[in-house]
């Protein structure tokens, strides 16, 4: 069952491109944009976690905080991560159970999802942007409705 608009996002702990344990949790008290992106390093994933790079400084004054997620091991996320200058963490997800949960699988399960998810302070899901090819589509929607988070 996809997690939608007005569920609480479920918990989980993923190892960052460090390494380090990570818990949706941690971040209870601001504002989370979790993004779902299928690869490190393929050309749509380089260009929207560059938009979400790019967008950064707006995304933390707004008191938010940016997490990717995909398959892809710490090491991976480690080099994506540095290639690309990404200031947020990314998760690594082996065996895409965090994705299943959520939900952010593609039709017919071939390639992993593309989807963002805006959480807010309380960890309920304020949005879901599920676009394969409108990557940074992902991030202006983001921004959207952290602004209109902020105005409530």
């Amino acid at each position: 069952m996809p997690v939608k608009v007005g569920d609480t996002a479920p918990d989980f702990t993923l190892p960052s491109q460090n390494g380090t344990p990570v818990s949706l949790n941690n971040f209870r008290g601001k504002p989370v944009i979790l993004y779902f992106y299928p690869k490190d390093d393929t050309p749509g994933c380089t260009a929207q976690s560059c938009a979400f790079r790019d967008q950064y400084e707006v995304f933390q004054t707004a008191g938010a905080e940016v997490i990717g997620v995909s398959g892809d091991s710490p090491e991976s996320h480690q080099k994506f991560a540095a290639k690309y200058q990404l200031p947020f963490t990314l998760l690594s997800d082996k065996g895409d159970q965090v994705r299943k949960q959520y939900g952010a699988t593609a039709a017919f399960g071939l390639i992993p999802g593309r989807v963002t998810y805006v959480i807010d302070p309380q960890g309920t899901v304020r949005y879901v942007f599920d676009s394969m090819f409108n990557f940074k589509g992902h991030v202006e929607e983001a921004l959207k409705t952290l602004q209109q988070l902020q105005t409530v």
